[in-house]
């Protein structure tokens, strides 16, 4: 069974939602009802994950909760790199998948990316499309630009769509 929370943060609501073994989700507005824990893991879990984002919004990188994260093989190794992006930088699509040794699966990373159920902390923001293009993103395009700015992303190529 997991918990459920919901927080206010700089970018609007979010729901966060956990499990014994982690965090398995962080998602813009309030999804479904509020589910306090029954377990002492669990709610350890949920206090982790909103200490992380209350530094994340600090302007600080959060330490990470454990994650339980739920997906297919691909979709995990796109979101632990993903983790790899430092605060404050981007990379293209094409880059996380070329890191991954799938160089031409940039759209496939993007759909693994559109994916990943726990935002701002596995950070899908920092993923931008080639050419200058800030690129799609579950939250919109303006949350997109508001994290990244929040972060000092300063890459060359970002520009509006």
């Amino acid at each position: 069974m997991t918990a459920r929370a919901r927080l206010r943060s700089p970018v609007g609501p979010l729901t966060v939602e956990v499990t014994d073994l982690g965090l398995v989700g962080i998602s813009f507005g309030g999804k479904g009802a509020a589910r306090p824990p029954v377990t002492a893991a669990a709610r350890t879990h949920l206090e982790a994950a909103r200490a992380a984002l209350a530094d994340y919004f600090a302007g600080r990188p959060p330490a990470l909760p454990p994650l339980d994260l739920r997906g297919g093989d691909f979709d995990r190794a796109v979101w632990n790199a993903l983790l790899a992006i430092p605060f404050g930088e981007v990379r293209t699509y094409g880059q996380v998948a070329a890191g991954l040794g799938r160089p031409g699966a940039a759209r496939a990373v993007g759909g693994a990316v559109g994916r990943n159920p726990v935002v701002i902390l596995v950070p899908c923001h920092r993923v931008v499309a080639a050419g200058g293009l800030i690129g799609g993103f579950a939250g919109g395009l303006e949350r997109k630009r508001r994290l990244l700015a929040h972060e000092g992303a300063r890459a060359p190529l970002l520009r509006p769509d």
